[in-house]
Order: structure tokens, then C-alpha cells, then sequence
């Protein structure tokens, strides 16, 4: 039933900040997945007696690629795969189900907040045993296996019936089919006030949540619906569709338009929350108001003490460097720990292992804690959920008190997407050579303070990371520059602007970003190196 296939190496298999990511037209070439796979089999060795978590957003080609997993994890020795009913599982589900059984890892098939179908994306994140992104040093390893794979190893037998919940055995590897919801409403339980939330609905309050066509309108319709009492019809699309239903499923303000639609009407819910394809990342909104992620993160770590799981304190926080400053003023605040990592979640598990952190965020829509190792959109809606039952106030009313307590960080993201990776290469390397010889300059009333490349120096394994560049002003202003590691084809070019004000609280952020704008895109040549006078998304 084992049979060894001849295969020839894919060049383009280089995992990014968070797995392997590429269009499906690549990813469904013969041997293209049996590849990837075969290699981090390689690379982990023996395989005798470790067990795997496997399961998907639902996204075209999932339910092909789970059976290949399933076959050639069996035929490379495997003792036990946990996979999810009909080959669901959103990320941070995957990530519990490892830690709560202990497991060596898992495979979670998704593109995360990227287009699905045929002509979309697809993709593969592999988590080690702590339920996380693996370091820089494993994925390297694995890609140089791809360069010089020669053969994969795979069962020559029908497809594993996943319908149904138990176990069953295929040649000697034992497959348990589990509910992928059933383990994290209950940890989502331990966490959070259910009582207060459901008490809440029940009081008249309305919510509207977003799951995009993607895995965690499953998730959603049992927490908010049926747990917590939420009216029917709260959760929209809310069925996993291998094309999204032609959704792009990133909850921002560009992709979600249905949502931020109804928010900003005046027939709004009192409360509006989306999440992306594998249920990492989340969007929050009140009524006719958003709020930034960076803000987000910095009002829940402010607000900490409301929630059961952690009113006894936390031990930190982190964030990554293109994300606002907002929350280091909570941290100073409540005089514990703070941390400025480089993008990708791999960089704040070291943090939460070693007891540093507790809480941490990324710009880029996603929030979380060390309950999990990766970050999770239905926790940070529920901790939102939890501080309105707390507190009794609206999203606008706990943000603008949040700003009257700490300032306000004026912050908008760029996105140039689908720039040549030659072209957005060089600039970057141009940039960074640079930037040293503006400091203590002046642009537009703006002086520059410092100016070069964001190094990371990770106080556990002592390694070093350089991400991204940074322009700091006098006044606390900042402009990042950073090249996205996320995307399936081509570059992303994304530049973060911060503007600080402790007076001025309710201006238009592009209103009081243009001065810096101007800046950033003179000093960058963006617009004269890429053609791009406009970016493709702001956020």
C-alpha cells in the first residue's frame, strides 16, 4: 500500500512569515504539494510515535491536499493525525488542539486572509509542538530539502471518509476525526464572562459578525447564537465556500464594504466584528465607528482586569513594530512589560513561553494571547464583548475615553501590492542604505530623530532579526517601510503612518497623516520606481 514516487524539485517552495502561500493554478501541479510535504517530513525526521493536527479553512483544493496528507503521513510512519470533521479547523483551534494533546504539530491549509478558488490562493501552515509558527531556522531547513528532494512516499489507497466523528487506522496510523468546535467553545468558556456577555444579549443588545464564507462562521453561530443568545441571523455568511463565495476574506475596511456598510447605516448593530479565512484575524467595529488594531490591542491589554482569565494581572505585552505605539503607553501605564518584535507571530511565542508576555497584536488585524500561540479573531471579539458587558459603554465610548486617558495615534497602513519583486527589492535596499544620512534632518516641519533598518534582538535564543525600516520624528511621529511576506505572487510594498496627539482627538486620520504621507513617498520614490501613485489598499 506504500509506494515511493520519483518527483523533481519545485524552486519557489520557501516558506514566508506564515507558511507556504501560492496561487492555486501552483499549488495544484502534480507532485507540488507531495513535495512541500515530503520535505518537512525530512526535515523532522523520525516520525515514529509523534502525532499531527491537520485541518483547513475550507478553501479550494483543502479537501484534496488533506487526503494527500493524510496518505503520506501514514506512509512516512506516523503514529496519530487529529483531524478535524470534513477537514475543517481554523487556525487558532489547530493551535489548541496541539497543545491540549500534546502534540508534535499541525498542518492547517489555508491562505489565510487571501482569495480562494481556482484562480485564488492556497496554502499550508505548519505548526511545531507549541501550537505555533516554526522559527526561521526550521523553515530554512525545509527549503533547502525542497531544492533537493528525488522522492515522496504516499498509501495507494481511496480517500479517509472525514464525515464522520471517531477513530479508524490506516496502515498503522490511527485517525481521530474530531468536532473542531467543541474544544474551543470550551476554552473560550474559561476564559471570558459567558454569564455577563449572554446577560447582555438579553438585555436588547445587538451584534452583526462577519465570517466572510470562511471556517469560523461554524465557530461564531455556536458561541454568539446558540451559547451566548446573540438574535439569529447575528452571524452572516457564516458557510464555508471553497471560493470565499467570491469574497476577498480580510476583515479591513476595503474587503469587508458589506459589513462597514451596514455599520455605518443607520440601521447598525450595536456592535460589528469580522474574520478573515482561517480565523486568525479580526475587525472591530461600533456603530458608524472603527476601530484600528493597534488601538484595539492597546484597549484590551488597558482593560485586562475585566476578564475572568486574567484579572489576577498579565506579564506583558507585545506588538510588532509596524503596529502603532498606542499600547506601550498602557504598558508604562500599568508598569509591566513591553516588547517590539518583527512581523510574523513566530516572534512573540519565545515571549509567551518564557512568561514575558501575556497579550500581543499585530497592525495587520490580528490580536491574541498566550491561551494559544497564534492570533485568534473570535477571542478578541469576545474580549470586546466582555468589556461592553463590563462596563456598560459602546465601542466609540470606550475608545474616546481610551484616547482622553492615553492620546490618540493618529494611523493608516499603505499597501502597494503586485510590484515587481526586483523592483520593490532595490528600493528597499536603496532605502536602507539612506535613511542614516536624513537624521537630524527636517522635512515639512517634521525633524527626523532616527532613521534605518528595525533589528530585533530576542532576549530567549538571543538571535537577531532586521524587518523593516523605520523613520522616527522628533514629536513621535513614525513612518515604516516593509515588504509583506504574506502574499502568493509578486511584492507588497506597505508603509505605516503614526501620527501622536494629546489634544486633537477626533481628526481625519488621512487628513492628519497627508503632511507625513508626502513625506514617506518622497523619501521612498514609490510612486517613481513602481509606477504606483496610489496605494492599492489603506487601511
Amino acid at each position: 500500500m506504500i509506494r515511493t514516487v520519483a518527483t523533481t524539485p519545485f524552486t519557489d517552495q520557501k516558506m514566508g512569515t506564515a507558511g507556504l502561500r501560492r496561487k492555486s493554478t501552483v499549488a495544484t501541479q502534480a507532485n507540488y504539494v507531495e513535495n512541500f510535504m515530503q520535505s518537512i517530513f525530512n526535515t523532522i525526521g523520525d516520525l515514529k510515535g509523534k502525532t499531527f493536527v491537520v485541518g483547513g479553512d475550507g478553501r479550494y483544493y483543502n479537501d484534496i491536499a488533506i487526503q494527500v496528507i493524510i496518505k503520506m503521513a501514514a506512509a512516512n510512519g506516523v503514529s496519530k493525525l487529529i483531524v478535524g470533521q470534513n477537514g475543517f479547523m481554523s487556525t487558532p483551534a489547530g493551535s489548541n488542539i496541539i497543545l491540549k494533546n500534546k502534540a508534535n504539530g499541525g498542518f492547517i491549509l489555508s491562505a489565510s486572509h487571501n482569495p480562494g478558488g481556482p484562480s485564488g490562493d492556497f496554502g499550508i501552515k505548519y505548526s511545531n509542538e507549541s501550537g505555533g509558527q516554526i522559527p526561521s531556522s526550521v523553515s530554512d531547513r525545509i527549503y533547502q530539502n525542497t531544492l533537493n528532494i528525488s522522492e515522496y512516499k504516499i498509501c495507494d489507497v481511496s480517500d479517509i471518509d472525514l464525515s464522520k466523528i471517531g477513530t479508524q487506522d490506516l496502515e498503522g496510523m490511527e485517525i481521530e476525526v474530531i468536532d473542531p468546535v467543541k474544544d474551543y467553545v470550551e476554552m473560550m468558556q474559561n476564559i471570558f464572562d459567558f454569564a455577563s456577555i449572554r446577560k447582555l444579549f438579553q438585555q436588547g443588545f445587538t451584534m452583526r459578525f462577519d465570517a466572510m464564507n470562511a471556517v469560523t462562521g461554524p465557530y461564531a453561530r455556536k458561541i454568539f447564537e446558540e451559547v451566548l443568545g446573540a438574535p439569529k441571523g447575528s452571524v452572516v455568511n457564516y458557510n464555508p465556500l471553497p471560493d470565499f463565495g467570491g469574497l476577498h476574506p480580510d476583515p479591513n475596511m476595503v474587503y469587508a464594504k458589506e459589513l462597514v456598510d451596514f455599520m455605518f447605516s443607520d440601521h447598525a448593530a450595536d456592535f460589528g466584528a469580522a474574520n478573515d479565512g482561517d480565523g486568525d484575524r479580526n475587525m472591530i467595529l461600533g456603530k458608524k465607528f472603527f476601530v484600528t488594531p493597534s488601538d484595539s490591542l492597546a484597549i484590551l491589554t488597558d482593560n485586562f482586569n475585566l476578564i475572568p482569565a486574567y484579572k489576577n494581572g498579565i506579564y506583558g505585552v507585545a506588538k510588532s513594530a509596524a503596529t502603532s505605539t498606542a499600547v506601550s503607553r498602557v504598558a508604562k501605564a500599568h508598569n509591566i512589560g513591553y516588547y517590539e518584535v518583527p512581523t510574523g507571530w513566530k516572534y512573540f511565542v519565545n515571549l509567551m513561553d518564557s512568561k514575558r508576555i501575556t497579550f500581543c497584536g499585530e497592525e495587520s488585524f490580528g490580536t491574541g494571547s498566550s491561551h494559544i500561540r497564534e492570533k485568534d479573531g473570535i477571542w478578541a471579539v469576545l474580549f470586546w464583548l466582555n468589556i461592553i458587558a463590563a462596563t456598560g459603554k459602546s465601542v466609540e465610548q470606550i475608545t474616546r475615553e481610551h484616547w482622553q486617558k492615553y492620546g490618540r495615534s493618529y494611523y493608516v497602513r499603505f499597501d502597494f501590492e503586485g510590484v515587481d519583486t526586483a523592483v520593490a527589492d532595490k528600493l528597499m535596499a536603496d532605502l536602507e542604505n539612506k535613511l542614516p544620512s536624513l537624521e537630524n534632518k527636517t522635512f515639512a516641519g517634521f525633524k527626523i530623530e532616527h532613521a534605518g533598518a528595525f533589528v530585533y534582538n530576542d532576549p530567549v535564543d538571543h538571535s537577531s532579526t532586521k524587518n523593516g525600516l523605520i523613520i522616527s520624528f522628533a514629536d513621535g511621529s513614525r513612518i515604516v517601510y516593509r515588504l509583506s511576506g504574506t502574499g502568493s505572487s509578486g511584492a507588497t510594498i506597505r508603509v505605516y503612518l503614526e501620527r501622536y496627539s494629546k489634544d486633537n482627538l477626533s481628526a481625519d486620520p488621512l487628513k492628519m497623516l497627508t503632511e507625513i504621507f508626502k513625506i514617506a513617498m518622497d523619501i521612498s520614490e514609490i510612486p517613481e520606481r513602481t509606477g504606483k501613485h496610489q496605494a492599492d489598499v489603506v487601511t
